[in-house]
C-alpha cells in the first residue's frame, strides 16, 4: 500500500513540476481545484447509492487524488504535507474514541461525541455554535446543521406545532412578496422551516429529497415510455392519466 501512495505523490509532484509539468495542472491553486474535489465527494455518493463497486473504487481513487493535490499545493508554499495531513486525521480520531484508543470505558453517544467535538473547537478558537458549519455544504445539510447547533443550546420549538404554524406563515408571506428579492427571501424562509420539521421527524432533508428527485426522475421517464418516448403536446388530464398508471405500478 505504501509504495502505490508513493507512487501517487510522485505522479502528483510531477504534474505540478514548473519544468516537466502538465500545463493545466500547474496553473491549478486550491480555489480552482475546490469544485473539483467537490463533485469527485459526489460522485462517490452517487456510486454508493447505485451499489457499484467497481465505479466506488475508481471514484474513491479521484477524490484521494484530490486530497493529494491540495496537499502537494500546500507542500509548494511550505504550509503542510500530505504526511501531516494523515497525521491529523489520525491523531483526531484516536483523540474523538478514547473508549478505543485511550483509557476511557463506555460507548460514544451523540451526546459524548458532540461534547468531544465542541471541545476540539473552542480549541480553535470559536466563540459561536454556529461557528465551524462549513459554508460550501448543500444549502439543506448546511441549514440542518445550523438548526441542530441551535437546538443544543435550546433555540427550538418544544412542539412539533411549532414550526408546522411558522410554515403556514412563511407560505403566506411568500404569497405576498412582491419584489424578486421578496420572494428570494420568502422562499429561502420556507425551504428553512420545512428543514426544521424534517429534522423533528428524523429525517435528512438532502436524502429526503434526493430521494424524491430520483423517484419524479424514473417516474417522468417511465410516463415518456408509455407514450411512445415523449408526453410533449398531451393535456394536463392525459399527463395526470400516465403519472397515475406508473404511479400504480409501483404499488
Amino acid at each position: 500500500m505504501s509504495e502505490q501512495i508513493e507512487r501517487l505523490l510522485q505522479i502528483m509532484a510531477t504534474l505540478r513540476d514548473t519544468d516537466k509539468g502538465c500545463e493545466w495542472d500547474r496553473a491549478q491553486n486550491f480555489k480552482t481545484i475546490a469544485p473539483y474535489t467537490i463533485e469527485e465527494a459526489y460522485e462517490v455518493s452517487d456510486a454508493i447509492e447505485r451499489e457499484d463497486m467497481s465505479e466506488l473504487k475508481e471514484e474513491l481513487g479521484d477524490l484521494l487524488f484530490q486530497v493529494v493535490f491540495h496537499s502537494r499545493m500546500a507542500e509548494e508554499i511550505g504550509a503542510f504535507t500530505f504526511t501531516d495531513v494523515a497525521r491529523a486525521i489520525s491523531d483526531k480520531m484516536e483523540m474523538r474514541h478514547p473508549h478505543i484508543f485511550g483509557e476511557e470505558d463506555g460507548t460514544m453517544g451523540e451526546q459524548r461525541w458532540e461534547a468531544l467535538k465542541a471541545r476540539e473547537r473552542e480549541a480553535k478558537g470559536a466563540t459561536s455554535a454556529m461557528d465551524g458549519v462549513a459554508r460550501s455544504l448543500p444549502s439543506l445539510s448546511r441549514s440542518d446543521k445550523l438548526q441542530k447547533r441551535a437546538a443544543r443550546v435550546g433555540f427550538q420549538w418544544p412542539e412539533i406545532d411549532g414550526p408546522l404554524e411558522k410554515l403556514t406563515e412563511e407560505l403566506a408571506e411568500l404569497e405576498a412578496a412582491q419584489t424578486p428579492e421578496e420572494k428570494l427571501m420568502e422562499a429561502g424562509d420556507v425551504l428553512f422551516v420545512i428543514v426544521n420539521i424534517l429534522r423533528r421527524y428524523g429525517v435528512d432533508p438532502e436524502q429526503a429529497l434526493r430521494a424524491s428527485n430520483g423517484k419524479f426522475e424514473r417516474r417522468f421517464q417511465a410516463m415518456e415510455a408509455l407514450n411512445g418516448g415523449s408526453i410533449d403536446g398531451l393535456n394536463l388530464n392525459d399527463q395526470e392519466d400516465l403519472w397515475q398508471k406508473v404511479k400504480n405500478s409501483e404499488c
